[in-house]
């Protein structure tokens, strides 16, 4: 960061709004309402991401004619993402969640509406820079976990992430399922069947940003700031060269970095080639549709278990839970040839060690750190996760185009050996769950 970008962010943070006095008996009420708002939000905010996405790889195809460039979309979207996750720190780092999350979800209303837009035109390139745009409303829904985090107890963390985390099931699966009727309303119209999904989740984003900005009050990012009184140096710990500084400092910081960017990078490559994999053996829409939404069951409806074991049993031995389920999956996935019920049943045990690797790993990633870095961190988390998936995702087209869908999860597969290196490294100086919150 320029010495100009980090004198603004100083001043940008010193500028931040004023929270209301907040106690401690009004923790648990206050924890409650934070918590209902989050769920709303992102039942709404997974349904805008779920509507569109499941169609992104087959309407890229459309535009461009090309195949090969199909898994361009849903990268496109998930590199908006990373890109957006920086800038969208800072704007928490010193405005607090509400600012970030509003915008994010405005964003991803505008993305979704050029991504129309460029069906309409036949414009391959204004379709990516729409999905880019688009990305920003996942990038709200990953934000929300860490303000779930913000006034939780440490114990019980692991919790409060996967209930939010959870509250995108329901959105999720759905919007996968009513992708097809939701294109079906345009027939007859200029808007393209596939481009009909998007139109759809800019409505739902506008309505998630409003739900945001009118309730999410107090700021829990802000809140949290002014019950630690103690933490003198603030203003001078929130910036990315800070939170770089604390993960450099933090072993544990580094593995549950390492855990969220790798879990997600061997999801969403396999992911995003699958619809792909299932119309090559003759799926339609509705059985694509299916196994997405099981996929997408399998992310968030047993996120709630995997924040209870992250909890109780200790972030490492979770992480652990999340390789071993994560190479079953590209085992079934891979070899599941023209088996459209293995495909289903790998792509949702995917689900389940992504939401294991996401839970437990963001879990050990707050508790790793100084709460005055804990936001800039969380910015840099998210940037290299998604940065990373977006490359994975890029690449996943090129493979499985130049060589097949099982060599993809096999290469996917092959990505989760530094990330259990390094939990087994940790594992015999971290024992047990309290160590592993230290």
């Amino acid at each position: 960061m320029s010495h100009r970008c980090a004198s603004w962010h100083t001043a940008a943070v010193t500028s931040a709004p004023i929270t209301p006095r907040i106690t401690a008996a009004d923790l648990p009420a206050l924890r409650r309402r934070t918590s209902a708002v989050l769920i709303g939000s992102q039942i709404l905010g997974g349904l805008g991401v779920a509507i569109g996405i499941a169609l992104a790889p087959v309407l890229a195809a459309e535009v461009s004619g090309s195949e090969a460039l199909s898994g361009l979309a849903p990268t496109s979207s998930v590199a908006g993402t990373a890109l957006l996750s920086l800038p969208l720190a800072a704007l928490m780092t010193s405005r607090g969640r509400r600012p970030g999350l509003v915008l994010a979800y405005l964003i991803g209303a505008l993305g979704a509406a050029l991504v129309v837009t460029a069906a309409v035109v036949d414009s391959f390139p204004l379709l990516l820079l729409g999905m880019a745009g688009f990305g920003a409303g996942s990038s709200a829904n990953l934000q929300a976990r860490f303000a779930a985090a913000d006034l939780a107890e440490p114990d019980r963390r692991g919790r409060a992430i996967s209930t939010v985390i959870w509250a995108t099931t329901i959105g999720s699966v759905l919007g996968p399922n009513i992708s097809a009727p939701a294109g079906r309303i345009f027939r007859g119209t200029s808007v393209p069947e596939t481009a009909g999904p998007f139109a759809w989740a800019a409505v739902i984003f506008l309505l998630t940003g409003i739900v945001v900005a009118v309730l999410l009050r107090p700021d829990p990012l802000l809140t949290a700031r002014a019950l630690a009184p103690q933490d003198t140096g603030a203003a001078t710990k929130r910036s990315l060269r800070a939170g770089v500084a604390a993960v450099r400092a933090s072993p544990m910081a580094r593995l549950a970095l390492v855990t969220v960017a790798v879990s997600h990078t061997a999801m969403v490559s396999i992911m995003v080639m699958t619809p792909v994999h299932l119309g090559h053996h003759g799926a339609d829409i509705q059985l694509i549709g299916l196994v997405i939404s099981g996929h997408i069951a399998g992310m968030y409806a047993f996120s709630p278990v995997m924040g209870w074991l992250s909890d109780r049993v200790g972030r490492l031995s979770v992480i652990g839970l999340s390789v071993g389920l994560l190479c079953c999956a590209a085992l079934l996935a891979g070899t599941s040839g023209a088996g459209h019920g293995r495909t289903a049943a790998g792509l949702f045990v995917l689900g389940l060690g992504w939401s294991a690797g996401l839970v437990a790993g963001s879990a050990l990633l707050t508790d790793s750190v100084p709460q005055a870095a804990r936001a800039a961190v969380q910015g840099l988390s998210d940037l290299t996760m998604n940065a990373a998936a977006g490359i994975g995702g890029a690449v996943a087209g090129v493979i499985v185009s130049r060589l097949s869908y099982g060599w993809l999860n096999m290469t996917a597969a092959c990505l989760l050996l530094p990330m259990a290196a390094l939990a087994l490294r940790r594992a015999p100086n971290r024992p047990s769950p309290v160590a592993e919150k230290a």
